[in-house]
C-alpha cells in the first residue's frame, strides 16, 4: 500500500511535462524551439526541401479553406448560386467543395519559386478554372496552372487548388464558375462529351462568374487599352471557352473547339440563368 503515494507523486511531473509539451506557449523552451523551427522553414537552414514544401502546402490549404468557408457564408454571389442549385433539386453539401494541393507538370517550378521567396509565400498568379471530365484540367492564360475544376462524376464536386489563388475574389469567381457548370448539369442535363454542350456551359460560366472582368484581364496580360469593355469582355469569354473545350478529351483539335463555341455563341452568351443579367 505504501507504493501508491510514491507512484502518484512520481507520475505528476510526467503529466505536467505532457501538458507543457502540448502547449508550447506555457513552456519557454518549447516556444523557442517552435520559433526556431519556423525560422528554419523561412530561411531553409537546417531543414529539407520536402519539409519546407509540406509546411507551405499546409499553409496554403488552411488559407484556401478559410476563404472558401467565409465565401460560402457571406458572398452574395456564392449564396445566390447555392440557393438556385437547391431550388433546382441539386443540394451542394459543403464537403463537395474542397481545397486540395493540385499536382501539375508545372508544380516543381511554382514550388521552387515560392520557396525562394519569403515564407509564407504569396499566392501564385494562376488564373483559370476548368471542367475536369477525365482528370484533365485546363491551362489558361500566361501562367499554366489551374485554379479549380468541376468534377461531374460521380456526384458533382468542386476542386479548389490551394496556393493557386492571388486573392479572395479569385477564389469567389472560381467557385462561381464551377457552380454554374453544376447548375447547367442539374437543370439542362449536360453531356460533357458533346462539344456544343460543353462550349455553352463554358461561355455561360466565364460570362457570369466574374472571370472576365477587365481587371482580371489586365492581370493576365490580356487587357488591351482602347478596345472597350464590351469587346474585351466577349473576347475573353470566347478565348477561355475555346481553351476549355479544346482540353476536353472528346475534342480532336482546336479547330473543333472554335467551331463548337461559334455555333452556340449567340444563344449561350445571352443566357444569364439563374441571374437576371451579367453579375
Amino acid at each position: 500500500m505504501s507504493s501508491s503515494p510514491l507512484s502518484s507523486s512520481s507520475s505528476s511531473p510526467n503529466v505536467n511535462n505532457s501538458a507543457n509539451s502540448a502547449n508550447p506557449s506555457s513552456n519557454p523552451s518549447s516556444a523557442f524551439n517552435h520559433f526556431l523551427h519556423k525560422a528554419q522553414l523561412i530561411t531553409g537552414i537546417g531543414v529539407t526541401d520536402a519539409e519546407r514544401t509540406k509546411d507551405l502546402e499546409e499553409l496554403n490549404l488552411r488559407r484556401c479553406e478559410k476563404m472558401k468557408n467565409d465565401l460560402m457564408e457571406r458572398s452574395p454571389l456564392i449564396i445566390f448560386m447555392l440557393k438556385h442549385l437547391r431550388l433546382s433539386g441539386c443540394q451542394v453539401p459543403e464537403q463537395n467543395i474542397f481545397c486540395v494541393p493540385c499536382a501539375s507538370p508545372f508544380a516543381s517550378t511554382s514550388t521552387t519559386a515560392s520557396l525562394n521567396s519569403l515564407h509564407p509565400a504569396s499566392q501564385t498568379s494562376s488564373d483559370s478554372s476548368s471542367l475536369n471530365t477525365q482528370n484533365r484540367t485546363q491551362d489558361n492564360g500566361p501562367t499554366p496552372l489551374h485554379a479549380g475544376a468541376y468534377l461531374p462524376h460521380p456526384h458533382g464536386a468542386i476542386k479548389l487548388c490551394a496556393g493557386h489563388f492571388f486573392s479572395k475574389q479569385h477564389v469567389e469567381s472560381t467557385i462561381a464558375h464551377e457552380l454554374i457548370h453544376m447548375f447547367d448539369e442539374c437543370r439542362f442535363k449536360v453531356d460533357w462529351a458533346n462539344l456544343r454542350h460543353h462550349a455553352c456551359s463554358e461561355i455561360r460560366a466565364n460570362n457570369l462568374s466574374g472571370d472576365c472582368r477587365w481587371t482580371r484581364e489586365l492581370r493576365r496580360g490580356e487587357g488591351i487599352p482602347g478596345t472597350g469593355w464590351t469587346k474585351g469582355h466577349q473576347a475573353c469569354i470566347r478565348r477561355r471557352a475555346i481553351t476549355s473545350v479544346a482540353a476536353n478529351p472528346a475534342c480532336p483539335t482546336l479547330a473543333h473547339a472554335e467551331r463548337a463555341v461559334n455555333e452556340v455563341w449567340e444563344s449561350c452568351f445571352v443566357d444569364t440563368r439563374p441571374f437576371d443579367e451579367v453579375y
